[in-house]
């Protein structure tokens, strides 16, 4: 199992657009992508309805997980995306 911490940095957090973005970054991996945040723990990460379920606010940190063959390099896009503005692509 691969995991790392990451802050989110967007200024209006993970809502519908930038969610949509990381459930299609995450779906392209093989790998069990989950993601956590507080109290809600091991979301799935190719999930729509998990990833805005974290709620995840601007400064909120985030565990990203990740299990199998291309676990880091799936571990590495998650956390790209959630780490930065999502500018240009929302």
């Amino acid at each position: 199992m691969i995991e790392q911490r990451v802050t989110v940095t967007n200024v209006l957090g993970i809502h519908a657009r930038p969610a949509t973005l990381l459930v299609q970054a995450a779906s392209r991996y093989e790998a069990d992508i989950f993601l956590s945040k507080g109290d809600v723990s091991r979301i799935n990460g190719k999930s729509i309805m998990g990833v805005m379920m974290l709620a995840a606010e601007t400064g909120a940190e985030v565990l990203v997980e990740a299990e199998g063959a291309d676990a880091q390099a799936a571990v590495d896009a998650v956390t790209e995306l959630l780490g930065g503005d999502f500018e240009g692509r929302i």
